[in-house]
């Protein structure tokens, strides 16, 4: 793909089968999507927790268009600052940054963010609210801010507990900054299969996070809001007193992987690729790693269950085994990832389809956003 197709897609594959597409080409079921939308968006219509969707999974505005459309949403989370201009530019105006922004020239962007959208962000260091709030004061904005708690995934965030107290206590006392609430994420839960497993952990972990906000509302400082939660999680997560928000992603697009957990949802997303290789048994595809999000494990062949791929290591190639012997060279076949926010980070366009036929094309235009 050129860089002016990147920037403007070929329109002029509308109307046609997906299997005359160029491949590989990232491919969203445009009907499953829709109902995986209002799946979720109607399990959390009249509770008080409610939807912030994580940009990152798809990275592509006109599906989180439609997300919003579905309903049950606050606002959305990005992991990196490059989305969230992305998401503003587009129109939307309540973005949560979970993650640590850091880095001046990152705090410019960031401060000139919040001129023009209602911005969270999260933090676990005192020294980098400090920052943060020289920028906005400067700037002459505000920033809400999240205290980022470690509540079993050992990633980012300050301990549950004093350790948080002690930090809100100092953030409220910084200008430019409007102390929000509490980022926890239970994602050493997300992938655990057995569901009873998974409901113990996550009570559990958000149990800490839930304890938390009490400790600092006795302090006399108020707790808008709990934000965490996931696609493999949000059946457990949001109906849990004291969180307010869910940040699932997969949801919209799904990957074999998150549909092995919840098989409430379709999966949607798949990757056409071609054989441009064939003997007995064996085909070979024009897609590897540099196409499809793999780290979960390997791609599965849709619609052919016994083919098999034993490892999934080239750049460009991908080795099938057990083939069908109606496999010929030139077919076109579909891949289903088992990490669709790696897999849409590949791309640069969303072919839309309904009944083997393409219908629309929607920009990814977060891809590549790492800072």
């Amino acid at each position: 793909m050129t860089v002016n197709q990147t920037l403007s897609p070929d329109r002029s594959v509308i109307g046609c089968a997906i299997e005359d597409l160029d491949t590989p080409a990232l491919l969203l079921d445009g009907p499953a999507s829709q109902r995986n939308l209002r799946h979720m968006a109607d399990f959390f219509r009249d509770r008080n927790t409610q939807l912030r969707p994580h940009f990152k999974n798809h990275k592509c505005p006109e599906l989180a268009r439609r997300q919003q459309e579905a309903g049950s949403l606050v606002g959305f989370t990005c992991a990196k600052l490059g989305e969230a201009e992305v998401l503003a530019d587009h129109g939307f105006r309540d973005i949560l940054i979970a993650n640590q922004v850091v880095g001046r020239r990152k705090l410019a962007r960031l401060t000139a963010l919040a001129g023009r959208a209602r911005v969270m962000v999260a933090v676990d260091d005192f020294e980098q609210a400090a920052t943060i709030s020289e920028a906005t004061t400067a700037a002459g904005v505000t920033i809400g801010v999240l205290i980022e708690v470690d509540i079993g995934m050992g990633r980012c965030g300050v301990a549950p507990g004093e350790a948080t107290v002690e930090l809100a206590e100092k953030i409220v006392a910084l200008a430019g900054l409007h102390f929000r609430g509490i980022q926890a994420y239970e994602g050493h839960a997300v992938y655990t299969d057995d569901m009873a497993r998974r409901r113990e952990v996550v009570e559990a972990s958000m149990a800490k996070a839930v304890a938390t906000r009490h400790q600092i509302q006795r302090r006399g400082m108020p707790v808008e809001l709990i934000s965490g939660g996931s696609s493999a999680t949000y059946q457990i997560t949001g109906r849990i007193e004291g969180i307010d928000e869910i940040q699932a992603g997969t949801y919209a697009t799904m990957d074999w992987r998150y549909a092995q957990m919840t098989p409430e949802f379709e999966i949607g997303l798949s990757v056409l690729a071609r054989v441009i290789s064939k003997r007995p048994g064996v085909a070979v595809l024009d897609v590897g790693v540099k196409g499809v999000g793999a780290e979960f494990g390997t791609p599965k062949i849709k619609d052919t269950p016994q083919a098999t791929i034993p490892f999934f290591l080239s750049e460009e190639h991908c080795v099938v085994s057990n083939v069908p012997d109606r496999w010929r060279v030139g077919d076109a076949v579909q891949l289903l990832p088992s990490h669709a926010c790696t897999t849409c980070n590949l791309h640069r366009v969303l072919h839309v389809h309904e009944a083997g036929r393409v219908v629309d094309l929607w920009p990814i235009e977060g891809a590549g956003k790492l800072c």
